[in-house]
């Protein structure tokens, strides 16, 4: 279905461009949209109209939600919602899968890097448009290789599941997530490394925290940290560091603030040795422990949360750290201004994880929580904070 620019959408495409971000061309937009200069030229005069497709790339390479420049700003990401039971699908025949054509290794392993950089970046749209039929391909290439393609085809697979499960996990999918996380945990062990069934671990615990079972997920991060291997190199200290940083967020989900100060010490620890990146897909260094602090503090609740206020009046995640983990930044500390009365700066922290990562931040059901309740606290009468309210579907 197209977009057509009748409805303003040329418009506002030129708006996001030379007003949210100055300092983009039409040709830097057009590279960044992977489209033609004419074509995005012909969208801002209103010339032409736009497919979903060309509208959500340019989308992404302006850095905001595709709703925010379509006339009709439908339920918030019906394109993924839609798209989740074709990702069902594929999982569902990761043992049988159809005969095909499959890519070599290296064009698979390209194509399941992709997907971790549109994870990282909260792209789920494009990661639910792919991922299913990568996941058939890399399950019917897993079958058909011979035993020494079989191990790095394994670890392939549990990154593209990890990459879907982020996308059913942040949509509200639980018995998706929890099936995506089964497969990894099956997979790892076929890949024949360790590390990367601590990664798994790692995401298993999204699994504890949607049944709000801390305790028993804290215990079982204590057990991978306990089957990890040693912390030697580089990949093995950082994996193990990120083990300790997500034992910190459920310990204080669990309202066990000593075990929480104990892992948090040991992160920064880790955090210490290594430079803040990507580790086995998961974000780890000083800075991620930065944002699990205020994670902690928030989760802790009651006399923490003003540990959180602390660290964002000295510091804010670089502009190089992944969408995702920065926009969860600025949507934990919304949570702690709102609990300590900040209102207005509540609002502003959540409009910045909005700005961040639209998709990320509109499925968060913090975000529609506290979007609820900052209409309710004497600013009912604020335009700008009804149009978001209503673009989170806050009740």
């Amino acid at each position: 279905m197209a977009a057509f620019t009748r409805d303003g959408v040329g418009k506002r495409v030129a708006y996001y461009r030379s007003v949210v971000r100055p300092k983009m061309t039409q040709r830097q937009l057009a590279d960044a949209a992977c489209g033609a200069l004419g074509t995005i030229r012909k969208i801002e005069s209103g010339e032409r109209g736009v497919t979903d497709a060309t509208l959500e790339a340019i989308a992404h390479a302006l850095g905001v939600d595709p709703t925010r420049l379509r006339a009709d700003r439908g339920p918030a990401l019906r394109a993924v919602h839609d798209a989740l039971p074709a990702l069902s699908a594929a999982i569902a025949t990761y043992d049988v899968p159809d005969d095909g054509p499959t890519r070599s290794l290296i064009s698979l392993r390209t194509a399941v890097d992709e997907a971790v950089t549109w994870r990282l970046g909260a792209q789920y749209t494009r990661i639910v448009r792919t991922l299913p039929d990568l996941i058939t391909e890399l399950a019917r290439a897993y079958h058909q290789a011979s035993a020494q393609e079989r191990s790095e085809l394994a670890g392939l697979l549990a990154s593209s599941y990890r990459s879907a499960d982020a996308v059913a996990y942040k949509s509200g999918a639980r018995d998706l997530s929890a099936r995506l996380v089964e497969l990894m945990r099956w997979a790892a062990p076929e890949s024949g490394d360790p590390l990367l069934a601590a990664s798994v671990a790692y995401v298993r615990t999204e699994t504890f925290f949607a049944a709000r079972a801390h305790a028993p997920g804290l215990r079982a991060l204590e057990h991978a940290l306990d089957s990890a291997p040693s912390p030697n190199e580089q990949c093995q200290i950082a994996t193990r560091g990120a083990l300790h940083m997500r034992a910190a967020v459920i310990a204080g989900r669990a309202r066990d603030a000593a075990a929480a100060a104990t892992h948090l010490a040991e992160a920064r620890t880790f955090a210490d040795q290594v430079a803040e990146g990507v580790y086995y897909g998961t974000a780890f260094g000083p800075d991620s422990v930065r944002i699990h602090e205020v994670s902690v503090a928030v989760s802790l609740a009651d006399g923490h949360v003003g540990r959180a206020l602390n660290i964002a009046n000295e510091w804010k995640p670089p502009l190089d750290m992944s969408a995702e983990r920065r926009s969860g930044f600025y949507i934990e500390l919304a949570r702690a201004q709102l609990w300590s009365g900040l209102a207005d700066a509540a609002f502003e922290s959540l409009k910045a994880a909005r700005r961040i990562a639209p998709q990320h931040t509109r499925e968060h059901p913090w975000v529609r929580e506290d979007a609820a309740t900052l209409r309710r606290l004497k600013r009912a009468d604020s335009e700008e904070l009804t149009n978001f309210a209503e673009w989170c579907a806050a009740t």
